[in-house]
Protein backbone atom coordinates (compact mmCIF):
# COMPACT_ATOMS: atom_id res chain seq x y z
CA UNK A 1 0.00 0.00 0.00
CA UNK A 2 1.49 3.71 -1.24
CA UNK A 3 2.16 5.70 2.34
CA UNK A 4 -0.46 8.37 0.29
CA UNK A 5 -2.98 6.11 0.57
CA UNK A 6 -2.89 5.23 4.41
CA UNK A 7 -2.25 8.83 5.58
CA UNK A 8 -5.25 10.68 6.58
CA UNK A 9 -7.52 7.05 7.31
CA UNK A 10 -9.11 7.01 10.77
CA UNK A 11 -8.47 4.46 12.91
CA UNK A 12 -9.36 3.32 16.47
CA UNK A 13 -6.80 2.95 19.78
CA UNK A 14 -6.50 -0.55 20.51
CA UNK A 15 -3.36 0.07 23.04
CA UNK A 16 -2.60 3.20 24.92
CA UNK A 17 -0.33 5.11 23.01
CA UNK A 18 2.09 8.34 24.80
CA UNK A 19 5.67 9.14 25.27
CA UNK A 20 8.05 6.20 26.11
CA UNK A 21 4.90 3.83 25.00
CA UNK A 22 4.42 1.86 21.72
CA UNK A 23 0.90 1.60 21.29
CA UNK A 24 -1.55 0.09 18.73
CA UNK A 25 -4.41 1.23 16.47
CA UNK A 26 -6.97 -0.60 14.18
CA UNK A 27 -7.88 0.78 10.87
CA UNK A 28 -9.79 -0.05 8.14
CA UNK A 29 -7.88 -0.81 5.13
CA UNK A 30 -7.90 -3.01 1.86
CA UNK A 31 -11.17 -4.27 2.68
CA UNK A 32 -10.65 -5.66 6.11
CA UNK A 33 -9.48 -4.24 9.31
CA UNK A 34 -5.58 -4.46 10.29
CA UNK A 35 -3.83 -3.52 13.43
CA UNK A 36 -0.89 -1.45 13.38
CA UNK A 37 1.93 -0.04 15.80
CA UNK A 38 1.25 3.45 16.88
CA UNK A 39 3.28 6.79 18.32
CA UNK A 40 1.46 10.24 19.01
CA UNK A 41 2.05 12.57 15.97
CA UNK A 42 3.21 14.92 19.13
CA UNK A 43 5.67 13.83 21.15
CA UNK A 44 3.86 15.03 24.21
CA UNK A 45 0.29 13.83 23.86
CA UNK A 46 -1.14 10.56 25.62
CA UNK A 47 -3.72 9.04 23.81
CA UNK A 48 -6.63 6.67 25.54
CA UNK A 49 -7.96 3.37 24.50
CA UNK A 50 -11.37 3.38 22.11
CA UNK A 51 -10.24 7.21 21.00
CA UNK A 52 -11.16 7.64 17.20
CA UNK A 53 -7.53 8.92 15.78
CA UNK A 54 -6.68 9.94 12.03
CA UNK A 55 -3.10 8.22 10.55
CA UNK A 56 -0.92 11.32 10.11
CA UNK A 57 2.29 9.51 9.10
CA UNK A 58 3.21 5.79 7.60
CA UNK A 59 5.96 3.64 8.10
CA UNK A 60 5.88 0.64 6.09
CA UNK A 61 5.20 -2.05 7.18
CA UNK A 62 3.29 -1.82 10.36
CA UNK A 63 3.76 1.43 12.05
CA UNK A 64 2.07 4.64 12.04
CA UNK A 65 1.60 7.96 13.76
CA UNK A 66 -1.38 9.06 14.61
CA UNK A 67 -3.53 12.79 16.34
CA UNK A 68 -6.63 12.37 17.86
CA UNK A 69 -9.66 13.24 15.73
CA UNK A 70 -12.49 15.48 16.23
CA UNK A 71 -11.06 16.93 19.78
CA UNK A 72 -11.09 14.08 21.36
Amino acid sequence: MADASMVGLMGRVTGTIGPGLVGEVIVRVRGGAEHFLAHPASATDRIETGTVVMVIEYLPPRTVYVAAAYGS
